[in-house]
């Protein structure tokens, strides 16, 4: 028997939708059985939040759109943040809300509240669809909308008595309103209101009235600017590129945006979902002195990356540099400081576009590109020999040291955490491209267990390691029922220092107190052994590589596995808060 839910399965998977997140809700099961009956895989987890995290994780890694379902009310508030942290991320996402039928609507019905007012802030559209004539055309536009321009999430309440087949739902009305055994005048009318209602539900063709954005200027529109920033870029003595998330999107060849990138010349540090861009190591690849490099920089290139507090909110950049920048995004184009040249379109395209007009500068920025190589080689020296591998507990610098090295060649990496994540960055070199996956710019924790799950569903067979602080592990812990459920076994590693390690230096330092960020030594482990996976406890030092490979055997033999590192404190990071 066809239904609604059939209706929004044909558009995802026209529009090339591969997994939709959920937890279940009777608001909206036919979503879910239309979905599989398209055979697109339909993952449960156990919060509605990690279900919008995965599917921002497939969003991210495969330049298609993430779709999650939920059911009303407490289903769709517990989705708030990770959908504020997709449209933070610019991730183009599809998210379904169940919602009470359309008569009881203001009623007082189970879980009825004003959805819409939640979303409309979060989202680049929130509609409700009221008939089932508008299902389709709906959803089509809602995937056109996360898609062009500034990617981001779509938000789509669908009454339950849209989604179930109108045969259904003509016998919940006559159940409700005793339809058919109507007496008196009053009766009578309301029976012939529920009639009408039906039929426009079920049959009166109503499309939605929504305005698409507006189309982003092509490359041939934009030759001017193009030009101009080709002969700043030729004519400088010390170029340095910043390279964001945005640079990512909707990307499915990015080896042709890093041979561009190759083939510029000019150094590049990349940043967000853009790590990995150019493989493990790379010639024109820096990653440390970021801030140092941008301020004796001559010519700056910043590729869909805001001017926000990474990058000092543009005053981290040389005031005399000339500053060229391209985001997809007007606003965060010229938000806290005007570039020199701006370009209103998509940095990947920019950065090929770019690399047409000029070849590398060769021997002319050799001496630069020796200078911060140098200063970059020095900063991880230091690290190195800050590492104290031998001790009490383990230390996160040679741990991390020691993840680099294990890790497969075509590993994903996933984090999710405060000081323990900061530390790994400084260390533990992403593969390749889309290979890694981080809250972006929101900063939020608890992406790690539904980041996990979507990574590994998408990236069958590769090892993907989640790097998780102990505080952090908690939100999502649970997550580890939905690996075992849909047989993927992601390696996790939960730094254990009892603390909410990035909090407690400053407050310590400032305040006088832990007071709030004091944590135990929780045996985590055995929580994801609960969950059916597999828990190992590393505490000797001499027992980090031992552990790691014994992690990556498990893994590959199809069990997902959790390591609880206990960590002896460390001042590595001393002074590193962001707020």
């Amino acid at each position: 028997m066809a239904h609604g839910g059939d209706l929004i399965a044909e558009v995802l998977a026209r529009h090339g939708a591969t997994h939709l997140f959920t937890l279940c809700g009777g608001h909206i099961s036919p979503i879910l059985t239309g979905a599989q009956a398209k055979g697109i895989r339909v993952i449960d987890v156990r919060d509605e939040a990690n279900a919008v995290f995965a599917a921002d994780a497939v969003a991210r890694m495969t330049g298609t759109i993430g779709v999650a379902a939920v059911t009303a009310g407490p289903g769709v508030t517990n989705m708030a943040t990770p959908i504020k942290n997709a449209q933070m991320a610019q991730s183009p996402l599809i998210v379904f809300g169940g919602s009470t039928a359309t008569l009881l609507k203001g009623r007082g019905a189970l879980q009825d509240i004003d959805q819409l007012s939640i979303m409309k802030s979060m989202t680049k559209w929130a509609v409700m669809v009221k008939t089932v004539p508008a299902l389709g055309p709906t959803v089509e536009r809602a995937c056109q909308i996360a898609m062009e321009g500034v990617p981001g999430p779509v938000f789509v309440e669908v009454p339950v008595d849209l989604l179930y087949p109108e045969e259904v739902v003509r016998s919940w009305y006559e159940k409700e309103t005793g339809m058919g055994k109507a007496k008196g005048i009053g009766a009578k009318a309301l029976e012939l209101y529920v009639k009408g209602h039906l039929y426009k539900q079920f049959r009166a063709p109503t499309f939605p009235d929504v305005h698409l954005p507006t189309k982003l200027p092509h490359l041939r529109n934009d030759t001017s600017a193009l030009d101009r920033a080709a002969a700043a870029l030729k004519g400088a003595k010390k170029p340095v590129i910043v390279v964001g998330s945005q640079t990512m999107v909707n990307v499915k060849d990015p080896a042709r945006l890093a041979r561009a990138i190759g083939m510029l010349g000019a150094p590049v540090f990349l940043a967000g979902t853009a790590r990995g861009l150019l493989g493990r190591t790379h010639e024109l690849q820096l990653r440390h002195n970021r801030g140092a490099a941008l301020k004796e920089a001559d010519v700056v290139i910043v590729c869909g990356f805001p001017f926000d507090f990474r990058l000092g909110y543009g005053r981290g950049i040389n005031k005399q540099a000339t500053l060229i920048a391209a985001n997809l995004s007007a606003h965060e184009l010229k938000k806290n400081r005007r570039p020199d040249i701006a370009l209103e379109m998509h940095a990947g395209e920019f950065l090929i576009a770019l690399a047409d007009r000029i070849s590398s500068a060769g021997d002319s920025w050799r001496g630069w590109i020796e200078q911060l190589r140098g200063k970059e080689q020095a900063r991880d020296h230091e690290i190195a020999a800050k590492a104290q591998p031998q001790g009490e507990l383990i230390d996160p610098l040679h741990l991390f040291l020691r993840v680099e090295e294990a890790m497969a060649d075509d590993a994903v990496l996933v984090v999710d955490g405060g000081d323990f994540v900061a530390t790994a960055s400084y260390i533990v070199r992403p593969r390749a491209p889309l290979s890694w996956l981080d809250p972006g710019v929101f900063g939020t924790l608890g992406v790690g267990g539904g980041f996990a799950l979507g990574a590994s569903l998408v990236r069958p067979g590769r090892e993907v390691w989640l790097i998780w602080g102990d505080g952090s592990s908690a939100y999502t812990l649970a997550e580890f029922d939905s690996f075992v459920r849909h047989g993927v076994a992601p390696i996790a590693i939960i730094g254990n220092d009892a603390s909410w390690a990035q909090i407690a230096r400053e407050q310590v330092e400032i305040l006088g107190t832990t007071l709030g960020c004091d944590l135990r030594r929780t045996d985590y482990h055995k929580v994801a052994e609960g969950y059916g996976g597999v828990g190992l406890v590393l505490t000797d030092p001499n027992r980090v590589d031992a552990t790691l490979a014994e992690a990556k055997a498990i893994a590959k033999g199809g069990r997902p596995v959790c390591i609880n590192v206990h960590l002896r404190k460390t001042d590595f990071r001393k002074g590193s808060i962001s707020i």
